[in-house]
């Protein structure tokens, strides 16, 4: 593994003098980028992967969804669909996206939820359509430099810092650490809840070597798994795991933690799971009927759609909702962006 980072070194510096090239573009005005009148908070990284963008973007919900009209807008990665969409009763995590349909179905009453691989464009046609919008939340924007977000969070894993990776594709960065610079709040994402102050004290020295913002810990809080189906009200002891998700090993360690895993079902992050795939999951259950499935939130929205649900029903499957926790200063955290929207 070390052999094949060091022989890919040379690539991900071409890239690296590509992206600053870019960057820099756009640093000096010469790439067009779009401001707007209301708050845009962009929620994004630096890595390829699952940060915790998804329960980020549900925390600012809940902390601004009962004072504000708020609207969420992402690509809508692993879509059937081009261009820019709000959600409606039609959607599906086809059409949408698995994580923005995941938002719409928990908080479509009360937000907008739209897609579009071009914010700059997508922002305008959401506030045509909805023009009671008071803030847009991008979700995975970081890069996305046409947009100029009047505030941006940059989450980092705890597990896989940016601040000791290098970029692709000898390493995970999409850009160079000093990228972080531009974000106003740095949250280091993922962390063992145990972690001690001397090491988010270290962690924040190698963070603000590139970025001398605020930071923040947060650590993953699962909840207790609920059903989608109706064969049963809890989950057995021994389960089989299914996820579709960028990093396995939390969720993993979380069951373990709590049940007998007798499997794993891995998949890439926004599988799209197929006829197949749920025929082999009950072929699982019927070798082993003593046995439960627990699922991600993401995987479920996945699995709940009609053409499975005839299966799905028979099945004894639950799916864990996932928050983050703030290790410490959530309510500091919370200011900054409550204050921020406040002052317009």
């Amino acid at each position: 593994m070390i052999l094949l980072r060091i022989l890919l070194l040379p690539f991900s510096w071409i890239f690296l003098v590509v992206v600053h090239v870019r960057n820099y573009l756009y640093d000096r005005g010469l790439k067009p980028s779009v401001k707007f009148e209301l708050p845009v908070i962009s929620v994004g990284n630096l890595s390829v992967g699952g940060t915790g963008k998804t329960p980020m973007v549900e925390h600012l919900i809940r902390i601004l969804g009962g004072e504000f009209h708020i609207a969420t807008l992402s690509r809508g990665y692993g879509r059937s669909s081009k261009g820019i969409r709000i959600a409606s009763a039609t959607e599906n995590p086809s059409s949408l996206g698995d994580e923005p349909f995941q938002f719409y179905k928990k908080f479509g009453d009360r937000i907008t939820v739209a897609v579009g691989e071009e914010r700059a464009l997508a922002i305008p046609t959401i506030l045509q359509e909805h023009p009671e919008t008071e803030i847009i939340l991008l979700d995975d924007a970081f890069q996305h430099r046409k947009v100029s977000p009047s505030l941006s969070i940059l989450l980092s894993d705890y597990n896989r810092p940016f601040y000791k990776d290098v970029l692709l594709p000898a390493g995970r960065l999409r850009e160079g650490r000093g990228g972080a610079a531009r974000a106003d709040v740095i949250v280091i994402t993922k962390c063992p809840s145990g972690i001690l102050d001397d090491e988010m004290m270290n962690i924040e020295k190698l963070v603000r070597l590139y970025a001398e913002r605020p930071v923040f810990f947060t650590s993953i809080r699962y909840g207790n798994p609920l059903p989608f189906s109706t064969k049963l009200e809890t989950p057995t002891q021994n389960v089989m795991l299914i996820s579709g998700i960028a990093n396995h090993k939390p969720l993993e360690d979380y069951v373990k933690q709590n049940y007998s895993l007798l499997k794993h079902l891995k998949f890439k992050d926004h599988h799209a799971y197929t006829d197949a795939d749920v025929e082999s999951i009950a072929n699982e259950v019927d070798r082993n009927p003593q046995m439960s499935i627990i699922t991600t939130e993401k995987d479920k929205v996945k699995l709940e759609m009609p053409e499975f649900q005839s299966t799905i029903n028979t099945l004894p499957i639950f799916y864990l909702p996932i928050e983050i926790d703030f290790l410490k200063d959530g309510k500091d955290f919370d200011e900054i962006v409550l204050n921020h929207v406040k002052r317009g």
